[in-house]
């Protein structure tokens, strides 16, 4: 029997009616995740609206069970700046 293997990490990014207009977050992480060849390393789920929408959008890490909220550009980079594993350590 084959075993299945799972992601160390999660990211959860909320899809409500407002942080789901901010569809360039998303595709930022996306992009980056399969850029950097970690997607046996992290994966993005969609999750139902987190109902935090004057703080939106609105993303959730796993395992270390931070949220971040009003998610743009510029914070999605010092996001993934802090779970891209290190290259060389």
């Amino acid at each position: 029997m084959s075993k299945i293997e799972f992601p160390t990490k999660a990211l959860f990014i909320c899809n409500g009616s407002k942080c789901g207009k901010h569809k360039e977050v998303r595709k930022y992480f996306k992009n980056t995740i399969k850029e950097n060849n970690l997607k046996q390393h992290i994966e993005i789920f969609k999750m139902e609206c987190s109902n935090r929408c004057k703080s939106a959008p609105i993303v959730f890490f796993q395992p270390e069970n931070e949220w971040f909220e009003k998610v743009n550009l510029d914070k999605a980079e010092k996001i993934i700046s802090t779970i891209i594993p290190q290259k060389n350590s």
